[in-house]
Formats: C-alpha cells, structure tokens, sequence
C-alpha cells in the first residue's frame, strides 16, 4: 500500500488548502480507512469508530490486541450522548473544564457503538482533542473517529509524523504531518462506570486537577508499583508500551547517587561490548562521560520532559543501542504522567542507587 504524508502546516499554505486536505482525510474515513493525524498529546491511527470492520483495521495496523479498546474522538459535546449512557454531573463538569483537551472519559456505551471499538467492553472511552486539525478531521470523518495511538502496538507513541511513518509506512493509506505535537504523552483516563471516578491512566490533567473540579476520584491500584500482583483495570495498560527497541533500564535516588550508579553501570556495560544508551537532563547531561547521551529536557520544566520522552526513545532506536540507563524524575504534577510511561517502558526494570 501506497502512504501518502500530507502536510497540513500553516507555514507554506493557507486554511482553504489545508481543508481540502483534511476534507480528503475524512474521506477515507468515510469510506472505511485510515488515517493517522496530529493532535495535542500524540498522533492517533483514526478510523470510523461506528464501523465495526474499520475498526478492526486499526487492530491489524498496529497489532494490537483486540482487548484494548478505543478511543472515540468528538468533536462537539452534543455527540457524546448518541455514544455514552448515564453521563454523570462530575463528569460533565470535568468536560466544562477541561474539553476540548487531552482528558478521555469513560462510559457505559450506547448500542451504536460496536464492541470491535470498545474490545469487546460495554462502555466506551471518549475524548474531544483540542488540536484544531484533528478537530477538523473528526468532523470531516462523520463525527465520531476511534484513534489509538498511530504506531506498531507496544513502541513509543509518535510525536511527529515521521515517527508515524516509521511504524506506520505502507501499512495505512494517509498521514496528516501536522507538525511535532505540543504534549507528548497519552490523554489522561478517568472512568465513570464506577460508583466512585477512578483514573486509569495519569496524563497532562493530573489527579489535583480532577479533585479540584468534582472532588473525591480514586487511582486505579493497578498503576502503583508493587508486589501485589495487581493489573491495571485499562486492558491496554496490562500490556508492556512506549518501549524502545533497547533494554530501558530506570536509576531512582539522588540525584548525585544516581549519576554515579549510572556512569558505574555504563562503565561495566561498555566493558561488556555493549552500546550505551544515557537519558539525563540538561542540568546532568555533562556528568555523563561514557555511551550515548541524551537531553530528555530540564528537570525545572516537567511539562518539558513529557514532550520529549517518546522522541528521546527512537532516536536511540536509530542508533541501535542495546541498553539504556535513564534518570528518574519528579513524580509531582505530570511527572507521574512521565514516571508511569517510563515504567511500561522498562517493564518495571528499576535499580534503585
């Protein structure tokens, strides 16, 4: 299969171009395929979520378990009610705040909703993209588009369209290059099926930020590392993701202690024969005199370090790195967003310095 990358930029072309772009884009959609597409967390793999067999193309594109369901994306609050059931007041106050934005939410669904999109579930996870394209493209598209991320199930998510292309090159028909993204990492998820709101999965809308709009909201136990051998209520995140090619392998202590643990490390590793890999910041990148050193961002901006974690993992898959050591970060805010990406990431490979 041919893959046309389309770039929808506002640097070289006016909005008539870009929406005759975009109006193509849902014309795939329309007719049953896919297209990958821009929007404020990562790019989505987008298809018609009301289509049962177009959202079977999304499992057989990324190879991702059937299990996993999808996210369906809106483009205006009215839809929500033909898709999800029992909406509560809470909930629609967390939309007043923080919708259009990377927040999904989750639902008993509505009989249009086929279990292909939902892996089988009877609730649904919806979410209304603040990306002004994706938006665009949502309408376009009839409306009511199921995107997961747009890369090989388990590999980091894509942050620019070339890491699309990456996984995603000859697989599907069209990509929408919007250009690198402005957050970096996966929406946040807070389920609503249950009596008490429970967040499945941390992301730029943080826990503080759920309590201070509606109050009491539980985290799923599945997400705090430990030995209780507890899942994560989200099927897809009983999966290992965002993964390097490269063994990930996360320092955790001070900071002084962990840059000696990991120069330590490398230093063992090298003498092995194999090719390191560094994750610091810009404030420790220097202190690393051995193996290949990258910058994820400077630990006085989380939000930084968010945006350039998935980037930081396939450049060193381009440089075939066999192991890579990184720092831990911050877990306030949305470094809990970051801590829990870089646990997937490593399979819960931790040394603590």
């Amino acid at each position: 299969m041919e893959t046309a990358i389309i770039n929808i930029t506002e640097e070289t072309q006016n909005q008539e171009t870009i929406m005759e772009k975009i109006r193509a884009a849902g014309h795939i959609i329309r007719q049953g395929g896919l297209v990958a597409f821009p929007t404020e967390t990562v790019y989505g793999l987008g298809a018609d979520a009301l289509n049962p067999q177009a959202s079977e193309k999304i499992y057989a594109a990324k190879g991702r378990p059937s299990d996993n369901p999808l996210i369906i994306h809106i483009s205006n609050m009215g839809d929500l009610e033909k898709i999800a059931k029992n909406v509560p007041k809470s909930a629609r106050k967390l939309a007043e705040r923080f919708w259009p934005g990377p927040l999904t939410m989750i639902f008993e669904k509505s009989d249009i909703v086929p279990l292909e999109t939902t892996g089988g579930l009877q609730t649904v996870a919806v979410r209304m993209p603040s990306h002004p394209a994706a938006l665009l493209l949502i309408e376009s598209g009839g409306g009511f588009i199921a995107a997961p991320s747009a890369n090989t199930s388990g590999r980091p998510s894509p942050t620019r369209a070339e890491h699309v292309a990456e996984d995603m090159k000859g697989r599907i028909p069209m990509i929408l290059d919007g250009g690198p993204v402005g957050i970096g990492i996966e929406s946040t998820i807070v389920d609503f099926s249950a009596e008490v709101p429970m967040i499945l999965r941390p992301g730029y809308i943080t826990a503080d930020m759920i309590r201070e709009t509606i109050g009491e909201v539980r985290m799923d136990p599945g997400l705090i590392p430990d030995d209780s051998g507890i899942s994560p209520k989200a099927p897809g995140m009983k999966y290992r993701h965002y993964a390097p090619k490269a063994q990930l392998i996360l320092v955790e202590g001070s900071k002084e202690h962990v840059q000696e643990k990991i120069n330590q490390l490398a230093k063992e590793a090298s003498k092995e024969g194999k090719s390191v890999g560094i994750i610091g910041t810009d404030e420790t990148r220097d202190g690393y005199p051995l193996g290949i050193v990258k910058s994820i961002g400077t630990r006085t901006d989380g939000a930084s370090i968010a945006r350039h974690l998935y980037g930081v993992l396939r450049e060193f898959d381009q440089l075939d790195v066999e192991i890579i050591y990184s720092e831990s970060f911050s877990e306030a805010g949305i470094g809990q967003a970051v801590r829990n990406r870089m646990m997937k990431a490593a399979g819960r490979q931790i040394i603590e310095a």
